[in-house]
């Protein structure tokens, strides 16, 4: 196996299924805190990811790297390529919601979604992000679905994105979406939207796509979450679940970057589609102002 200039995150997801369950932990480890992996030590890491320092060796290998510090090195160059200014605050920052009075309790929820959103700034792949907008674009269709709490960053998106093109569906929040997957060519794209708790029905109608050879996004919290591990596509933001009260400001705001990025790109579409709109929506008398 050659890596090339394939990212590290691409080779943890193409070897993911057959390392082992040790390799597995030192793999998300990596890809959870990518800063410590690029410079902290082959042992340290291994304390970090509680492995042996050979099993994070044996993880380099696995990738197809001649040893460790090749793999360090590919995680450098892609902290560079995408580093970006932001401010990481500590986490005592962010005092648990029972230690607040009820007069900050309502602000704190902002303040917690400001920093999940500074977070994934500095976070953000990017390259996967144009790869997405680029695939948007040539795609002949687009179905979208996200099951319960993610149902609405689905409807959200499917929404903003059919003012941006035509032949966008939308899955409904549960029931049989497989008819929607019939027409779709090698061509298509599905976008799925999945968060914790993860669920089963949207996996299967991933796995679903994968065998018809549709292209397959996701927009989940990490990159080996269940739909991200066989996508094609992953992009990946915190929604801070671990604080009992998850966000789902992150997943919009990622989203709007999907829309932003097709409107830039495709000018000329967008215009087109904004004047086709807008005349519909005078001859139909839809808006009161």
């Amino acid at each position: 196996m050659t890596t090339g200039q394939t990212s590290i995150e691409q080779l943890v997801k193409g070897e993911f299924d057959g390392l082992s369950s040790a390799q597995k932990k030192v793999a998300e480890y990596l890809l959870l805190h990518p800063d410590e992996g690029a410079l902290l030590t082959a042992k340290q890491i291994s304390r970090e990811a509680c492995v042996s320092e050979t099993t994070v060796i044996r993880l380099s290998y696995a990738l197809g790297f001649s040893n460790f510090s090749e793999m360090q090195q590919r995680m450098r160059e892609r902290i560079l390529k995408n580093k970006v200014p932001a401010y990481i605050p500590p986490q005592e920052e962010i005092p648990a919601l029972s230690a607040l009075d009820e007069s900050n309790a309502l602000a704190q929820v902002i303040e917690n979604d400001i920093l999940i959103l500074k977070q994934s700034l500095q976070q953000l792949n990017y390259a996967e992000i144009w790869k997405a907008v680029d695939a948007f674009i040539r795609a002949d269709q687009v179905l979208i679905a996200g099951y319960r709490a993610s149902y609405a960053a689905a409807y959200w998106f499917s929404f903003m994105l059919s003012t941006t093109r035509d032949h966008v569906q939308l899955c409904p929040s549960g029931g049989d979406d497989y008819a929607k997957l019939v027409n779709l060519t090698e061509r298509s794209v599905v976008a799925v939207i999945s968060f914790p708790r993860y669920s089963r029905e949207l996996l299967n109608l991933a796995h679903q796509a994968k065998r018809q050879n549709v292209k397959l996004l996701s927009v989940t919290d990490r990159l080996l979450s269940p739909v991200g591990r066989i996508s094609d596509i992953t992009l990946a933001t915190d929604v801070n679940v671990d604080t009992g009260m998850a966000s789902m400001s992150s997943v919009i705001s990622l989203l709007n970057l999907l829309i932003y990025g097709i409107k830039t790109k495709d000018r000329e579409q967008f215009r087109a589609r904004q004047q086709q709109l807008e005349q519909m929506y005078t001859a139909s008398d839809i808006f009161v102002e």
